[in-house]
């Protein structure tokens, strides 16, 4: 039997995909309102197939706060999702005394693999302090591959498995190897701070990435170019490839990859090396965060002294709930002497969270009397609404759509004028 210790985003994902492969799995939590809530089959995070996914595994998967279904288990992920605070940093402090008090209650020989994303160094001391106590026991660090609104697709199908070893040249745990061959996938086994490592090194890349497409989209705004026309140019290249991230984007966001930046910087300034770059990425992440709030100002905030502001979606990015580091409420707090409207199928804020902010029933109720429009999650669900109703009920005819999302050319033919990431705005044709 497998285990999943934490039932956050994280452990739910992974523990309904081990059960969905056919292993009787137990998830552990403190929290006995949540357990009771998967029992009854009722999820607290919206990921697609995820109910299905859960519906169809139903009679090979349980959910509890009991110590003693765990200490049945050969095989335990330590899946807990790590925050980070208001610097982005990991907050771990109480990760590693979990650890122990699971270690301690442990079938003898047991496997115990750390899923959840933590620094390097990490996995090697709580393995060190779990052999005093439990020599018996296997401590592995294996690097998660969560990504918000395509979690079931990445656990069920993973491109490789990155694992974390005291001693890589040793053969796998026959368990553990068993458990990872039901994927199919790549094991690249390493010693623990390269797996951590790896992790980092992942999303450093996808940072360059992106920040690079946002650079460059940014001068296309200014000269006339468009990103649009380029991104598939660089696409066929080689070098660089179909699958690369060169979408510009509303900085970063989500929590890990600022996590990831941060852990750097902080290891760096330690151990005194270079990560001037890094210092760079933030610095454009913030610039390009503001660039709705700079539109804004010019288009509509001042010209008119007391605008109505429709915002289509809060997540931080399609098929997910997730507002952390959001975009779309980094502009909320800086509209708050704003009346605004917000819509977004799957978030709602507290009521008391925002005085100025009405949340609307629809997409379409958001914009009556808005003087523009700002999307901020393109939710697929935007894209199908006509440029004709949308002018039916807004007052204005200003849509910020960073993503494009709309077809700006029908919006113009309709008195819109557009603006949108990595080109220069579409006029309307009035």
């Amino acid at each position: 039997m497998i285990g999943f210790v934490g039932l956050s985003h994280l452990g739910i994902v992974s523990s309904i995909a081990a059960a969905a492969k056919g292993f009787t799995v137990r998830g552990f939590d403190l929290d006995i309102s949540l357990c009771d809530s998967l029992v009854a089959g009722r999820l607290p995070l919206f990921e697609p197939n995820l109910p299905d996914l859960l519906a169809r595994s139903r009679d090979r998967i349980g959910f509890t706060r009991h110590l003693t279904e765990l200490a049945k288990c050969s095989l335990i992920y330590f899946a807990q999702d790590v925050e980070t605070d208001e610097c982005n940093q990991s907050k771990i402090d109480e990760f590693p005394a979990r650890i122990e008090q699971i270690a301690k209650a442990a079938m003898p020989g047991a496997i115990l693999v750390v899923l959840s994303q933590v620094p390097p160094g990490f996995t090697r001391r709580i393995a060190d302090r779990i052999r005093k106590v439990r020599p018996d026991l296997t401590v592995i660090y294996q690097v998660e591959t969560l990504i918000f609104g395509r979690a079931v697709e990445r656990a069920m199908q993973p491109e490789r498995f990155i694992i974390g070893c005291g001693d890589p040249d040793a053969p796998l745990p026959d368990r553990y190897a068993g458990f990872l061959d039901a994927f199919q996938c790549p094991l690249l086994p390493m010693r623990y701070e390269s797996a951590e490592l790896a992790k980092i090194s992942i999303n450093m890349c996808l940072v360059a990435s992106v920040t690079t497409a946002n650079t460059l989209a940014e001068l296309c705004e200014a000269i006339g170019a468009d990103w649009s026309e380029i991104a598939p140019a660089l696409k066929l290249d080689r070098r660089i490839g179909p699958n690369a991230y060169l979408a510009p984007g509303l900085g970063i966001a989500g929590g890990n990859l600022e996590r990831d930046l941060i852990t750097v910087r902080t290891l760096a300034h330690e151990h005194g090396t270079d990560a001037g770059i890094v210092d760079a990425w933030l610095v454009n992440s913030q610039s390009r965060r503001e660039w709705v709030l700079r539109t804004l100002h010019t288009q509509i905030l001042s010209r008119l002294q007391k605008p109505t502001i429709a915002v289509w979606g809060l997540a931080y990015k399609p098929d997910t709930t997730s507002t952390k580091n959001s975009p779309a409420l980094a502009l909320l707090d800086a509209l708050r002497p704003f009346a605004i409207q917000t819509y977004d199928p799957r978030v709602r804020l507290e009521n008391s969270a925002y005085s100025n902010v009405r949340q609307s029933a629809s997409a379409l109720d958001a914009c009556v009397g808005a003087d523009v429009l700002a999307i901020m999650t393109p939710w697929k669900d935007f894209a199908g609404i006509a440029p004709r109703h949308l002018a039916e009920r807004m007052r204005g005819r200003v849509v910020i759509d960073p993503f494009a999302i709309l077809d700006h050319r029908k919006f113009a033919e309709h008195g819109f004028t557009c603006h949108r990431l990595g080109a220069a705005p579409r006029r309307n044709a009035a």
